[in-house]
Order: C-alpha cells, then structure tokens, then sequence
C-alpha cells in the first residue's frame, strides 16, 4: 500500500459508537497513569504490585481495542488516539521518574557539557569532595549509579542532555518533555508506514509510556531517528536519511543493526555522508580527551542484567566464550537475512522486530528502555510475541533494591522471573508460529515475501 493510499485510510472516519469505544478505553487507560503519576509523586518507589496491576490496567485494554477494529477493518480515528496519547504522555511528565536513576547522570551530564564543554574524561567519583561544584548537583552525584565509570551515553544523546540542561539546569522535567516531544514525531512517522491501529499499539504501549514519558530514557529519540531515515529512504531522500542514521548511531550503537540495510541501495556519498556524520559528532569531544567508547568496552566486557540465552550459557561456559559464541550466532543471523532483505523491494522495511528481537535474545543485558528499538517496528509488523515482550519485560523491575529483600543483590532478580519473563514472550512465540502455519499453508517462500512489505493490512 502506498503512503498516499494508506493516509486516505488512515483518515477515513469511523462510526459513532467505535469513537465512543475509543474514548472509553483512553479514559480507562488515563484513569491507570494518572494513579502511577501520584505513585511517582510519593516518596520511596511505588509497590510492585500496585505496579504491575497498573500495567494490565492499562496495557490489556488496548490490545483489546487493536483487536476490535482488525476483526471490523474500521479505520482507527486517528484524532483520538493522538489525543490520549499525550494524555497519557503528561501523565508520565507529572509523575517523573520511578524504579530508576539513570536520569541523575543525564542531568549531570549535561551540567558538565554545558560547564566544561565536554560530558566525557572525568567519571562522577572524581567530583565528590569538588567545592567548585553547586549544592544541587553535589545532590545528584549521590544518586549517580556507577560513578566510578565515565559517562556511557552517546554524543547525540548529549546533545539532548545540554538542551535540558539549558532550559533548566538539574531538572528532569525539560528533559522528559524533549523526549515526549520527539515520541510523538514518532507516532506521526508510524502513520506513514502501518495503518492507525497498529500505531495505537506503539502510542499507548505502557513500556513506551513509562520509559519515555515517566522516566526520560533517550533510546526513544535514536529509535526516532532510525525511523526517520526509513521513511526519509522511501521518500527517496537518501541524503537526509543518511544523516538521520548517523545521528541515530551517535545517540545508541543499536542504530549500527540496521544502518547498513536502510542504505543498501544508497549511492556512496550517501555512505560518507553517514560516516561524516557519526564523525562530526564523536571528533569534537575526542579531540578533547573522551568519548563513550570507554565505558562501552567495560560495558560490553563486564556487565550482566535480565540476560536470555547469555544467561543460559554462562553457566556452562566462561563469560568471554559465550559472549563470542553469541555475537557469531547473531553475526550469521544478520547476514542470512541481509541476504534475503537484499533480494527484496527497493522500498521495503527491514524487519527490525527479527533483528533487534536476536540481538537481546543474545544479549548479556535486556533493560526494558532496550524495546524502544523493536516496538516501532512491531507496529508495522504486528505479532504476538513482540507485544507479549513489551508487557512481560518490565518484570525485570522484579530486582533486590526493589524487593526490600537483603537476601538478594540491589540488581539481582529472583530467579523465576526470568523463566515467568521468557516464558511468555515463548508462549506468545509458539502461538504466532501455529497462526502463521494455519493460515498460510502456502509456504515458505510466500511467507516470507510477504513479511517484507510495509503497511500491510496485518
């Protein structure tokens, strides 16, 4: 379907009663993130189980609704779904951050950006006894985690930091509202490629809301970006795609994972626009002293959180081999479907739910922000398992520190939540694999061309 045809649909009017439905369920789902915004509000970390409560509260009802209108094949209004969408996106300003603190190194991150001209170099430890450094940020050092580390954060990222440092220095509000801001870009990039109910899934997506809108995680702005240089690709815009991804690669490495498959059919100044842009955002603060790359190293070298088949062959292996043996894994997955999504439409949409999907499976850290990357592309390309992961990885918040249970490291899970975690998420799986085999009984090779195309009736 093409963008003209599919934003007629998109924009076609829907009967009196299905906007009624709309309104009901966005006033219900309203009803849950304004009691998590005064959960937040309040001192200590809100119960987990009033928590996860507010996730089904809020997150089961819109699974219903996408339901509703693909059993109908009415258009979805897009009026009211942007409509609650910020609804429920001041909500999440109101309430601020909860179950986390990365938002303490943002905040200072952008102070010593915006003071010194570079976040990178010094790590936060080196700062704890500086009398030159205000009260209130000598107040957010204390809740830096890591501090001995050097900032992880990309260039990119550090762009947003400075501009919320500028607009108000120490809060995380502006910041929070940078990032709405940009969600929202997102929302309207989404009705360019999938039909509207689709995009409602991402819109009122609870992970989104509350990683993006509560809690100021940045991967939804790289995440933006990469979807930008997509539909700037089937605009035929390679130019400014390229730049896009280049931005989108200095705020977050994951960007790397599909880079090469949005320019597969560029031209090579298109290429070396890409570079020169993830260039020009790293030279200046390496020629200072420092970048990421640092951190990233330790990192990717040290780090364990939340892990799926890391987890499973740490325990029989020593950490560097499987951290090896998985990125070969991943490596020989990648190319086998580079291969085949070069064999494809010049316009088509790689499948970042598959390829970000065998990156965490891989990966020795799954933090829930890590979805932001995947759940875009789960909109154009609906599955079960996809959104069944949305909901059951924000049980990782199932941690010691959250817990109040000194039996258990500050970062450490109960270990059935991992089995609860991914057994679901391989449920959901299985029952995507036996509806693909039931109402596709023409193969593979069908199978597959078809998941190629964008903005298909899904």
């Amino acid at each position: 379907m093409s963008q003209k045809s599919l934003l007629q649909k998109n924009r076609a009017p829907c009967n009196a009663s299905s906007r009624r439905l709309v309104d009901a369920v966005g006033c219900w789902c309203a009803i849950g993130y304004g009691a998590l915004a005064y959960l937040a509000r309040q001192p200590g970390e809100p119960d987990l189980s009033i928590f996860f409560v507010l996730v089904a509260w809020t997150g089961l009802p819109v699974f219903g609704l996408y339901f509703y209108f693909k059993r109908r094949g009415e258009p979805f209004p897009i009026g009211r779904m942007f409509l609650w969408a910020v609804v429920f996106r001041i909500c999440g300003l109101i309430g601020g951050p909860f179950f986390e603190d990365d938002f303490y190194r943002y905040l200072w991150d952008g102070y010593r950006f915006a003071t010194t001209g570079t976040p990178y170099g010094a790590a936060p430890e080196a700062f704890f006894l500086d009398t030159n450094v205000p009260a209130a940020f000598q107040q957010l050092l204390d809740g830096i985690n890591n501090p001995d580390l050097p900032t992880i954060y990309g260039p990119a990222n550090q762009l947003l930091f400075l501009l919320g440092y500028w607009l108000q220095p120490g809060s995380v509000t502006p910041l929070q509202l940078i990032l709405i801001l940009i969600d929202l870009g997102m929302i309207r990039i989404l009705l360019r490629l999938t039909p509207a109910r689709n995009v409602m899934l991402y819109a009122w997506c609870p992970l989104v809301i509350k990683e993006i809108a509560f809690t100021a995680h940045p991967d939804g702005a790289g995440a933006g970006l990469l979807m930008a240089a997509i539909l700037l690709v089937r605009n035929r815009r390679r130019g400014s795609a390229a730049v896009c991804l280049g931005m989108a690669a200095g705020a977050k490495i994951f960007a790397l994972v599909l880079a090469p498959l949005v320019l597969l059919r560029a031209r090579p100044r298109h290429w070396l626009l890409f570079g020169a842009t993830l260039a020009g955002l790293y030279a200046p603060f390496a020629l200072m002293g420092g970048t990421n790359l640092t951190s990233l190293q330790v990192f990717a070298r040290e780090w364990e959180f939340n892990s799926a088949a890391f987890g499973l062959l740490g325990t029989i292996l020593p950490r560097f081999e499987a951290r090896l043996i998985l990125g070969l894994v991943f490596a020989v997955f990648w190319l086998r479907y580079a291969s085949r999504f070069a064999r494809g439409g010049q316009h088509a949409i790689p499948r970042g739910d598959w390829l970000y999907g065998g990156l965490l499976v891989v990966s020795p850290v799954i933090n829930p922000w890590y979805l932001l990357w995947l759940l875009p592309f789960a909109a154009i390309f609906p599955s079960a398992w996809a959104w069944t992961a949305s909901i059951a990885v924000l049980l990782s918040y199932v941690i010691g520190i959250h817990l109040d249970d000194y039996t258990l490291q500050a970062y450490q899970q109960p270990t059935w939540i991992r089995f609860l975690e991914f057994g679901l998420i391989l449920l959901a799986l299985a029952v995507d694999l036996i509806r693909r085999r039931l109402t596709s009984p023409g193969g593979g090779r069908d199978r597959g061309r078809h998941t190629q195309r964008p903005c298909t009736e899904t």
